[in-house]
């Protein structure tokens, strides 16, 4: 990303969220409950959204061209609805 100040906080916070995905999830795993698991995915379903958001705003806004983060980005709407399709599968067997 080009450097400014503005440019340097999204990238903080893109970094933020999306590392933030692993780390929940990774916890989601070790989850003591159902419910737990439920909660702890649904953050995980947060953060995979806000990262895309952040890769939205960089495209959007000209800061990177359109096809150097599309495959972030579908990447990041493939985890979120994963995430939502796991919670939902976890809704159903309580």
């Amino acid at each position: 990303m080009p450097k400014g100040r503005t440019k340097e906080i999204i990238a903080r916070q893109l970094t933020r969220s999306a590392t933030s995905v692993g780390a929940n999830y990774r916890a989601a795993c070790r989850a003591k409950s159902l419910a737990d698991f439920i909660s702890k995915m649904g953050t995980v379903e947060e953060e995979a959204d806000e990262s895309m958001y952040w890769m939205e705003l960089i495209v959007e806004s000209g800061m990177v061209k359109s096809e150097t983060l599309h495959y972030l980005i579908t990447e990041a709407d493939e985890l979120t609805a994963l995430t939502v399709s796991s919670i939902n599968t976890a809704k159903k067997n309580r």
